[in-house]
């Protein structure tokens, strides 16, 4: 397989990290582009990129750009998205991929008719620790899977100016840290729930600062998944059955898990590095464009997405932009 030509749309910190990454697997990145010249070309000396633009649309007409990396603010991924696949690039787009279910149907329908590979930057489809814990959950090891539990809260300044807390930018813990909460949740679960209660806690600008979200599926699994902005918490993962218990401490990113038995002993679970988190995201999106592989992780994040839009409607929250 040719190297592929990677493009990263949108130079914030994050990015800068995705650039690290890809720096480590090919040695070399084809482009970057900017709102503005001067930051694409900061960006493009840093990490030694080839090409700069301080236009999105123009960038994405380059021709040689194979893969496009979309690191954004949530709020305009689905227009970025969209244009990217409309000019015949496969996309890796960060986390949220999308504010709605009915913006990511759109982008995968375009993604299917262009033969495309849209695919989400969420860590938790990609660590290979998942990958292993899915096959122990699966092979019964625990008994029957009855309950998840997920726990993430952050700790953000007491700032309605802040982007978290942005209603222009679609602030709130939902599409921030609630995404990676409700994929590990629906990574486990046998199916997608059909049952979902939920109450919210809203900051002074009207996103959701701290929630709680109760599901249950079709197979008699539940998940409890809590959520907050301004308090603290572990990033704490559990998966329970009815013959003990996995505990996946700092689980966005992890690559250690404890088996708890009912009879009181104990196995580690060990897979991965959490410091190649990113390198793992690279690896997939690269082999799912070698397999042209189109579902590749897409049907958990059409999943996630249902269910983050179907909470924020029983919130009676909606971004001006929608």
């Amino acid at each position: 397989m040719k190297q592929l030509n990677w493009a990263i749309l949108g130079p914030g910190s994050i990015a800068a990290d995705f650039a690290k990454a890809l720096h480590d697997i090919h040695g070399s990145i084809y482009a970057v582009g900017s709102r503005t010249l001067e930051k694409a070309e900061q960006f493009a000396e840093q990490f030694n990129i080839q090409k700069a633009y301080g236009n999105y649309d123009e960038m994405l007409q380059d021709d040689s750009i194979d893969v496009v990396y979309i690191a954004t603010p949530h709020s305009n991924h689905y227009e970025y998205i969209m244009k990217s696949l409309e000019n015949n690039k496969h996309v890796f787009c960060e986390k949220a991929i999308t504010v709605s279910s009915e913006q990511l149907l759109d982008a995968v329908k375009l993604a299917k008719e262009k033969q495309l590979v849209l695919a989400e930057a969420m860590t938790i489809y990609h660590m290979p620790l998942y990958k292993k814990l899915r096959e122990i959950v699966s092979s019964g090891k625990i008994g029957k899977l009855k309950m998840v539990n997920v726990l993430f809260g952050s700790s953000k300044e007491d700032d309605p100016t802040n982007r978290f807390f942005n209603m222009e930018l679609a602030g709130g813990a939902l599409l921030d840290i609630g995404t990676y909460a409700l994929s590990f949740a629906r990574s486990f679960l046998s199916s997608q729930p059909d049952e979902i209660l939920t109450t919210v806690k809203k900051y002074t600008t009207g996103v959701d600062e701290q929630s709680g979200i109760i599901l249950k599926n079709k197979d008699e699994e539940m998940a409890v998944v809590t959520l907050a902005m301004r308090a603290r918490t572990q990033k704490l993962g559990i998966i329970a059955g009815d013959n003990g218990h996995i505990i996946v401490p700092d689980f966005p990113r992890a690559n250690i898990a404890t088996i708890h038995y009912l009879d009181g002993t104990q196995e580690t679970v060990e897979a991965g590095e959490t410091a190649k988190a990113l390198h793992y995201e690279i690896e997939d999106i690269e082999r799912f464009i070698a397999d042209k592989d189109q579902e590749s992780t897409l049907p958990l994040s059409i999943d996630v997405m249902e269910i983050m839009t179907d909470v924020r409607k029983q919130w009676g929250i909606s971004y001006p932009f929608e």
